[in-house]
């Protein structure tokens, strides 16, 4: 009897196997987040894309969640309302409004509002942020301001206005969304880049300024995710080229983040401060 193993069995096995991984849709979590039970966490933007998919993950392992929203009329609120009904689902608690996080004391009222209804601040989650394209010799100031002041003001207001209850508990989690445009400059997002790039920073200096107190500050980048503003906003030619960057030749799904995001605030990620997390499928390779 020949010993040697049927090539073409092997090959046809090893397809499969690609195959299954090339067409799996969401990944399987596997973190201990029991801790998480009962604590309470905020996630800004939530309303839509990846701050949905936050929030309902950490609602699904027993988290009550406060979130804001970018009120933009009716279908925005009704979004807004839909997320919320998804979380009581969960069997947790909600609290959300519309807040504009280039506001401070906006932000500093909504923090407060969630420490009433929910009874505590145990994770934040960044994820507010928007984008306005436009070549840097005809971006106008408005441009620059408003993508700056919202994806890292907005952050930052919502770290100070956490930090002194996390600090007084000793214990806290804080993701930043940043993203692979914060590590690697693309035309036409002079602003975007600069504002995700300036996020890394704040999350280093605050893993920095907070990790006595036991306070994990972390980042994760997302790359190219399928989400509703993306595909409506984005030009399919450049999310033909971004699959075609990927080492795994597809775009992620806002569950790819949120696993991530899963992980880094529970008891795995204690020892896990000041990093960055590209969640991009290899686009950085």
């Amino acid at each position: 009897m020949s010993s040697t193993p049927d090539r073409s069995g092997v090959h046809q096995a090893v397809a499969q196997l690609l195959d299954e991984v090339v067409t799996e849709s969401e990944p399987k979590e596997i973190v201990d987040a029991s801790n998480l039970r009962g604590q309470v966490a905020i996630v800004s933007g939530a309303s839509s894309g990846i701050g949905r998919a936050v929030a309902l993950t950490l609602a699904r392992h027993g988290m009550h969640v406060g979130f804001c929203f970018l009120d933009e009329g009716e279908s925005s609120r009704a979004a807004a309302v839909e997320v919320a009904n998804d979380l009581r689902q969960a069997e947790v608690r909600t609290y959300f409004r519309a807040c504009d996080v280039r506001d401070s004391d906006d932000v500093r009222a909504f923090v407060s509002e969630v420490r009433g209804e929910l009874g505590g601040i145990h994770v934040l989650v960044n994820n507010a942020g928007i984008g306005r394209d436009r070549a840097l010799w005809r971006m106008e100031d408005r441009e620059w301001d408003d993508v700056l002041r919202t994806n890292l003001d907005g952050a930052f207001y919502f770290i100070r206005a956490v930090a002194p209850h996390m600090r007084a508990q000793e214990y806290g989690k804080i993701v930043n969304i940043t993203s692979v445009h914060g590590l690697r400059a693309e035309f036409g997002l002079a602003n975007y880049v600069s504002s995700k790039a300036g996020l890394i920073g704040l999350t280093r200096s605050a893993a920095l300024e907070l990790g006595s107190r036991n306070v994990n500050v972390n980042a994760v980048a997302p790359g190219y995710i399928r989400t509703t503003r993306l595909t409506a906003g984005v030009p399919s030619e450049i999310l033909d080229r971004a699959r075609e960057r990927s080492a795994l030749g597809r775009l992620g799904d806002p569950h790819d983040v949120a696993s991530v995001v899963l992980f880094l605030v529970s008891e795995s990620a204690r020892h896990i401060t000041g990093v960055v997390i590209p969640v991009d499928g290899g686009y950085l390779v």
